[in-house]
């Protein structure tokens, strides 16, 4: 089971991650491009060294960018490797998915070819993971098709922590190389463009052998290619698109010409379309595919313009990004999820406590007088609300809040009285559960049987609240309910409720194991912290557990 920091360190990956991806988007030349990806090596996925080797014409490998020591980049920068070579490196050692991974005990026998490399000197690894100075960790790139054209290689050495990467820094590892293949391939590929349209400016001989050397990257480029026309009636209608485009939209070169982009992008990212479509530059958004269904996209527009007349029109190259976008939804879905039960973990658990609290205080005891002059906005002489702060019945404060204008409405969590009296005031109930006899299971039975329990109980627990509750793992054996709505009477029926679904019997491997619950019922409120809701539900919890007999509290 992953510890409580462990979600915190994925999401600090996950952040440092997409911004040395970003950088690879930006930069303006192919040498720039390769640079960038050998810096975000040492920016984003804590390497000490970072080389990046780029397939020539020739099938050769030449080291094209260097990052981390100005000793080894001199040195080897430039020198060129054979592709046999390169080919026998990426067959030896450990395969990790698209990674190879040769230990120093291996990679003795390749100190003689004529791959360039620097030399590093150590001490025998003290342990089974620790890295040593020989160990060697290659990320080929490939491009994105189903060929596998090998681009380059990036190669890393010295990683921070002193460990070979397990699985979290592996995915990143490759997912890093993919996108810097496709970051790659899109600078050859603008190169290739803005040569081509540069040479539409020059003479009538020149623009004709230009021309059909754009068609030809136009219409076999690997990515989506569209000519919008710019100005006119018929602004932003797509001229012409290229085959990749229409496969990816599902729509033939017949029907796009029917279009503009603003008739396929998704209603919510219009805005961001119209502002790139008039500025120029670079968007990520949604295009509809013919079976209705969205598609994630990176859009790069050019403004392609005439000395005399102005713009022409628009050059959008256009690049599936789905897969990318799948696998952040992913990585942060794993940052904020309990690994074990997929139950949302004690940070996004108090995410979305402190969502709903503010630090100014419910104000109770409001008569319907000041309450309706505070919801109808009652004003003294001098146009001032008169008195302190009042809330209306629901929960409204109209009364400007810092950071807010003057009626900035902000829904106040209120807590229902306690005590024997039910006024009928609903609030949101804060359950935690701990639960009895579960230490007992893992003594006797091993952690795999208390594995299997614990997400058993997460699933009847999420099978028996409302739809929009939140049903969240703290730790070990602790979980937190979050119900909105309820009144002292709902939540005390909810509680038992729950217990019952976690009293019968859990079947694990031909064996019927049993554990009990406790429940403390707290209530959030406008004022406290989030810290503070959970101690006060905890302490309720376990004066709870301590009324009860050990033989209620046993499962059996």
């Amino acid at each position: 089971m992953e510890t409580e920091s462990e979600p915190y360190v994925r999401l600090a990956t996950l952040r440092q991650l997409h911004q040395v991806v970003t950088d690879l988007n930006t930069a303006r030349s192919l040498a720039d491009t390769l640079q960038t990806v050998a810096d975000g090596v040492i920016a984003g996925l804590g390497y000490e060294l970072a080389c990046v080797n780029l397939v020539r014409p020739d099938g050769d490998l030449v080291v094209a960018a260097f990052a981390g020591n100005a000793a080894a980049e001199a040195l080897i920068t430039g020198r060129v490797g054979s592709r046999a070579s390169w080919e026998r490196r990426l067959t030896m050692g450990e395969g990790w998915g698209d990674l190879r991974f040769i230990p120093h005990t291996e990679g003795w026998v390749l100190l003689e070819d004529d791959v360039p490399q620097w030399y590093t000197e150590g001490p025998e690894p003290r342990f089974e993971d620790e890295w040593h100075p020989q160990d060697r960790l290659y990320a080929p790139m490939y491009a994105s098709g189903g060929g596998r054209e090998l681009l380059g290689v990036i190669s890393v050495d010295k990683p921070r922590n002193g460990r070979r990467p397990g699985a979290w820094g592996r995915e990143a590892l490759q997912m890093y190389a993919s996108q810097s293949a496709i970051a790659i391939s899109n600078a050859r590929l603008r190169a290739n463009m803005q040569r081509a349209l540069v040479r539409l400016e020059r003479e009538q001989q020149a623009l004709r052998a230009s021309e059909e050397s754009f068609r030809q990257a136009f219409e076999y480029a690997p990515s989506g290619m569209a000519i919008a026309e710019m100005g006119g009636d018929q602004h932003g209608r797509l001229l012409r698109t290229n085959d990749a485009l229409c496969r990816l939209l599902g729509r033939p070169a017949s029907v796009m010409r029917r279009y503009s982009f603003a008739d396929l992008v998704h209603p919510e990212d219009i805005g961001l379309l119209l502002r790139t479509s008039a500025e120029g530059g670079r968007a990520e958004l949604r295009l509809g595919r013919r079976d209705g269904t969205y598609v994630w996209v990176s859009l790069r527009n050019s403004v392609v313009a005439d000395t005399a007349d102005g713009p022409r029109f628009l050059l959008t190259h256009v690049e599936d990004i789905e897969e990318r976008k799948r696998h952040e939804l992913q990585l942060a879905h794993r940052a904020s999820h309990d690994s074990l039960t997929g139950l949302p973990n004690s940070a996004e658990l108090r995410a979305r406590l402190s969502s709903r609290l503010c630090q100014r205080p419910y104000a109770v005891g409001a008569s319907a007088v000041e309450a309706l002059d505070a919801a109808y906005g009652a004003h003294d002489g001098r146009g001032e609300t008169p008195g302190h702060a009042v809330c209306a019945p629901g929960g409204f404060d109209f009364e400007a809040v810092p950071g807010g204008g003057p009626f900035d409405h902000h829904v106040h969590t209120v807590a229902p009285p306690e005590g024997d009296v039910d006024d009928g005031s609903k609030g949101l109930a804060v359950l935690f559960c701990d639960l009895d006899g579960f230490k007992s299971i893992n003594d006797r039975f091993g952690h795999n049987t208390g594995d299997a329990v614990l997400i058993e109980v997460a699933r009847r627990l999420t099978t028996g609240v409302r739809d929009g509750d939140t049903v969240a793992r703290l730790g070990g054996d602790e979980f937190v309910v979050l119900a909105d709505g309820l009144g002292a009477a709902d939540a005390a029926d909810l509680a038992v409720r729950l217990r019952n679904a976690i009293i019968p019997p859990i079947r694990v491997d031909g064996r019927a194991v049993r554990v009990g619950a406790s429940f403390g019922i707290g209530w959030a409120s406008c004022g406290m912290s989030v810290e503070e809701v959970l101690r006060s539900a905890d302490q309720r919890m376990y004066i709870e557990k301590r009324s009860r007999s050990k033989v209620h509290r046993r499962a059996g």
